[in-house]
């Protein structure tokens, strides 16, 4: 009988050794496929990729603003932010910055969808969210923009637009445009242009990325960012909303 337990004993030892080592092997896999996000804010896109790529991350560049202080051509956010832990192949957003405001904001009110696009487009800037909204006249021409003619202080290269559609087919459902990186002051004229108004602007903290849980699509870049950007916003962007819904918004801080 004693002979009996001490096998038994010992089988259960090799087991608790066996169980210990997988635990220690699966620990040591998980942990060798996680790398640390490097700070890339302030690379050129070409060395923040290579940056990215050497750490086994992969490089999404997905906006583009007009900063002050930033050089042309660097990266002026990220998300994850430098030093969040996540999967190899992981995905780091960043956003390029374009220096200080160099172009003119081009008057296009009065002019044709068409007009205004290629009025727009010839100066590297980018036609935004295009509404329209039910108005006596001639179809399809422009009863407002928004930056304004000749705006300075600009975040982004876009020129958003409402045309004018024919009354009686007037549409009231559209697409939530992106309010997400805009100013209060930006959020709220693009609401504007597409016939929607903001009703909150609440100050938040951006939540941290890991590695279980991606960045949200909405979600803006926030290292680096000043204060008073939008980091979320209701409806999402994408969503049918109709002109007169309110949006509400939540800013960094």
């Amino acid at each position: 009988m004693k002979r009996f337990f001490n096998v038994l004993l010992g089988a259960m030892a090799m087991v608790a050794v066996a169980l210990l080592s997988a635990f220690i092997t699966m620990r040591l896999a998980i942990h060798g496929r996680e790398v640390k996000v490097p700070n890339l804010t302030g690379l050129s896109l070409s060395d923040a990729s290579k940056k990215a790529s050497s750490m086994g991350l992969r490089l999404n560049l997905e906006n583009r603003f007009y900063s002050p202080d930033v050089a042309p051509g660097t990266v002026l956010a990220q998300s994850p932010a430098a030093g969040t832990t996540v999967r190899r192949e992981w995905a780091v957003r960043v956003t390029e910055s374009l220096g200080p405001q160099q172009v003119a904001i081009p008057d296009v009110v009065g002019q044709s969808e068409r007009s205004a696009g290629v009025n727009v487009r010839r100066l590297s800037l980018d036609l935004g969210t295009v509404a329209h909204l039910g108005a006596p006249g001639e179809v399809g021409m422009v009863l407002a923009q928004t930056p304004n003619a000749n705006a300075v202080g600009v975040d982004r290269p876009r020129v958003s637009v409402l045309l004018r559609a024919a009354e009686e087919a007037e549409d009231d459902g559209f697409v939530m445009p992106s309010l997400v990186g805009l100013t209060l002051a930006g959020a709220a004229a693009r609401a504007s242009v597409a016939g929607l108004h903001v009703v909150s602007a609440e100050e938040v903290a951006a939540p941290a990325s890991t590695a279980a849980t991606p960045a949200p699509a909405e979600a803006a870049p926030t290292a680096g960012v000043a204060t008073g950007v939008v980091v979320a916003q209701t409806p999402l962007a994408g969503h049918r909303v109709a002109k007169g819904d309110a949006v509400r918004i939540s800013l960094s801080y």
